[in-house]
């Protein structure tokens, strides 16, 4: 099977772009900086997203590119004889589809708030009565997932890169809108205090912990769903300046999602540390105060549909990679199979809340914590600690096989100082990041 390519490098930018930006953009990373400290947070999550979330998305990009294949078959490919590093490759896979089961159900919900502030509802709207109405979550669904498969249908360039390169662009201009109609509010100027100037005397460990966390997800790391990409480019490029670009429009999504949530917060007296719900409840209350917030409510969830569909997209990308390079597929039969296979495993979440009962950890857990917890508390860590150690141990594809593929090209190259970085404080984080969500979960 011929390997597609894409049409051009700020294709592959967009791309990998729309796979980290997502909701943890615009929506966990507001109330995860609200709930540790504001400026204080947003200091040490830049620290490490530069130690910790760039050398692992620069690794993860290497191993495709070197590979040329998808993660079910990569590690095959640049393994030694008689290693068992490919059996990482079905953990990719497995975990890309269970992000999906539930991801695709987050975004039904999205759709909806859409739809209802677009048609004048935003008045009535209850999220609530949203996830406890089966049929509807099930229409929802149905929707999330059949616009996602009916691109993927089309070759890569025509399909995944088109719909992603206009996502991602309007992404950018929407939150602008967004971010500017926010600086006017009256409570700007205290939001932004809040969220970019840090007060040193709520520094505890927690704060760095939880900047930790973030740094190290939003890039999206360690499910295979970046090498990807790194498998459909060439070697124009060094890909530790490819990665710091990701990096860099990931970090002003979260940036902008910020100004626009913390100036809104504060303007309404809504509570920014909110958690989970800031999204829904809290932001819906936002724009219910606001004057014409049906037309601010109807481009800020356009701007979430954007941010969380592209990295449904990308995410299902890497599925159907998987899936066509195992059983010889076309694109349009692999996309009919897994779409049918993802909405039938997705039915758990979407209904988790009305008939398909299930308390994993607690009585007010469902179907999206269990998918969640196995997602991102175990898969993507252990994921990226595979990379991390397959990458700079001779066990592996080892170091210099890695610093070889990853500085090729022009642009900015890792340095031979860095090498500790990579071997040693990245894999100790990681372990330390698993660990610590371990021993914090709320088990019951």
């Amino acid at each position: 099977m011929e390997r597609e390519r894409l049409s051009s490098k700020l294709g592959f930018i967009l791309l990998s772009a729309g796979c980290a930006i997502g909701c943890g953009n615009v929506w966990k990373f507001p109330w995860m900086a609200g709930s540790n400290g504001g400026g204080l947070f947003f200091i040490f999550y830049a620290i490490f997203l530069i130690l910790l979330g760039v050398p692992v998305l620069s690794m993860e990009l290497a191993v495709g590119r070197a590979a040329q294949l998808s993660p079910i078959k990569m590690y095959q490919k640049l393994e030694k004889p008689g290693q068992k590093w490919h059996i990482h490759g079905y953990f990719c896979l497995i975990g890309n589809i269970l992000l999906m089961a539930f991801y695709t159900t987050v975004i039904g919900w999205i759709i909806y708030y859409f739809i209802e502030f677009l048609r004048g509802n935003q008045t009535t709207l209850s999220f609530d009565k949203l996830i406890s109405n089966p049929k509807l979550n099930v229409i929802l669904l149905f929707i999330s997932i059949s616009l996602c498969f009916i691109i993927l249908t089309n070759k890569l360039k025509s399909g995944l890169e088109a719909f992603t390169n206009f996502m991602m662009i309007s992404l950018f201009l929407f939150l602008i809108i967004l971010a500017i109609k926010s600086l006017t509010l009256k409570g700007a100027s205290e939001g932004l205090s809040f969220f970019l100037i840090p007060d040193f005397s709520k520094f505890n460990i927690s704060v760095i912990v939880a900047a930790m966390n973030q740094a190290f997800f939003t890039l999206s790391v360690g499910l295979g769903s970046m090498s990807i990409f790194g498998s459909y480019i060439d070697k124009e490029k060094s890909l530790l300046g490819e990665s710091i670009k990701i990096m860099i429009l990931d970090s002003v999504v979260a940036v902008l999602a910020g100004i626009i949530i913390f100036s809104s917060c504060f303007t309404f007296n809504i509570q920014v540390n909110s958690g989970p719900s800031l999204l829904f409840n809290s932001m819906t209350s936002v724009f219910n105060n606001m004057i014409g917030g049906r037309i601010w409510g109807s481009i800020f969830f356009l701007t979430m549909i954007f941010a969380a569909f592209t990295t449904e997209l990308t995410v299902c990308e890497n599925i159907l990679a998987c899936i066509r390079e195992l059983t010889g597929w076309s694109r349009k039969k692999g996309s009919i199979i897994c779409g049918l296979f993802l909405f039938a495993l997705s039915l758990t979440t979407a209904l988790g809340f009305s008939v398909l009962y299930f308390h994993p950890f607690g009585k007010n857990t469902t179907w999206l914590d269990f998918w969640d917890f196995i997602v991102s508390n175990n898969l993507l860590p252990l994921g990226a600690l595979v990379y991390t150690l397959f990458c700079t141990t001779n066990l592996g594809f080892g170091w210099d096989a890695f610093i070889t593929e990853v500085n090729t090209g022009n642009g900015i190259k890792i340095k031979k100082w860095m090498k500790y970085i990579y071997k040693y404080f990245v894999p100790l984080c990681i372990v330390f990041i698993y660990i610590s969500n371990l021993i914090s979960f709320k088990w019951k």
